[in-house]
């Protein structure tokens, strides 16, 4: 790997540069369903997310203080509307995962990878090459051998939950790109802002809708160790670091080739499960781990260092 990077050109070193932490976020995102299933319920979503999203907020606002500061009123906005963007991916995804299959969740998320590429021609009035829309859906067909070993599931209301989060996702990593207030500001701050609001709105729809489960004080008061690691890992590596990672990349290369490395996230997810759950894969489930290494691998060199 040092010598392939050392021989490469500088363009594609700093490629790499990029692509690496962002195929980290993929992996903590796959590690992250194990986490989440083994700390929420269906009737404690919003107070995980609440407790989720708020371990971290405090730490982010004394480390950038004077940043957040000098955020502009057009910044804050624009942060902020990513902040309701991403409460909007949250709420999908948790309340998705929690009623459906892990094995459908990891591949409906997966569409992202489609969805974003779409979208971002249809904004710019490009197509995408067909190369990269052919190592797309090689990724895509990965997944779908990836995810066989569990067997798919009939679909359900968590189905389409997951979908909405998939589509979600897009907007997200397409309005980071496009929002310009927020092009040329401090990634720490505005990953801040965006955390911060979306904990006002888990903590907004804790207070104000009925019906919503436990409150997040009594979430956390019947935490051991085991669930306080658990929601430590969705808070700092799968919260703080993917996104402050996330946004910082998209803005050194293109949402589609970011949503392609993302879309990494259900190999990781199974390599995971194969680890600490010790699921079974098979021949079948292999062969649709090497595709997504190469669906991915091909859409990298497809859409370019930008």
């Amino acid at each position: 790997m040092s010598s392939l990077a050392a021989s490469a050109p500088p363009y594609a070193r700093r490629a790499w540069l990029t692509d690496l932490p962002v195929l980290l976020v993929a992996a903590v995102w796959g590690a992250s369903y194990l986490a989440a299933k083994g700390i929420t319920t269906a009737h404690t979503v919003i107070a995980v997310l609440v407790l989720r999203f708020a371990v971290v907020l405090p730490v982010l606002v004394a480390a950038g203080w004077r940043a957040l500061r000098a955020l502009t009123a057009a910044q804050w906005r624009g942060a902020g509307a990513l902040g309701a963007v991403l409460s909007g991916i949250f709420l999908l995804e948790t309340y998705g995962v929690v009623h459906t299959s892990a094995t459908n969740a990891g591949l409906i998320i997966s569409l992202t990878m489609i969805f974003t590429p779409l979208a971002e021609a249809a904004l710019t009035g490009t197509r995408p090459s067909g190369s990269f829309l052919a190592a797309a859906g090689t990724s895509l067909a990965g997944v779908v051998l990836l995810t066989q070993g569990g067997g798919l599931t009939a679909p359900s209301g968590g189905d389409l939950l997951m979908l909405l989060a998939a589509l979600a996702r897009t907007v997200h990593v397409l309005a980071m790109s496009r929002i310009k207030a927020v092009q040329g500001a401090d990634s720490l701050s505005l990953t801040t802002v965006q955390l911060g609001g979306a904990v006002a709105v888990f903590a907004l729809i804790a207070v104000v809708v009925p019906g919503t489960g436990a409150s997040p004080w009594a979430v956390a008061a019947g935490f051991g160790a085991r669930e306080w690691a658990g929601l430590l890992f969705l808070a700092v590596f799968c919260t703080l670091f993917a996104f402050f990672v996330q946004m910082w990349a998209v803005r050194r290369t293109s949402p589609s080739r970011v949503s392609l490395l993302l879309g990494t996230e259900p190999l990781w997810a199974a390599a995971a499960g194969i680890a600490v759950a010790r699921e079974q894969v098979g021949a079948v489930g292999l062969g649709g781990a090497a595709l997504v290494l190469a669906g991915t691998w091909w859409g990298r060199s497809a859409a370019g260092p930008r």
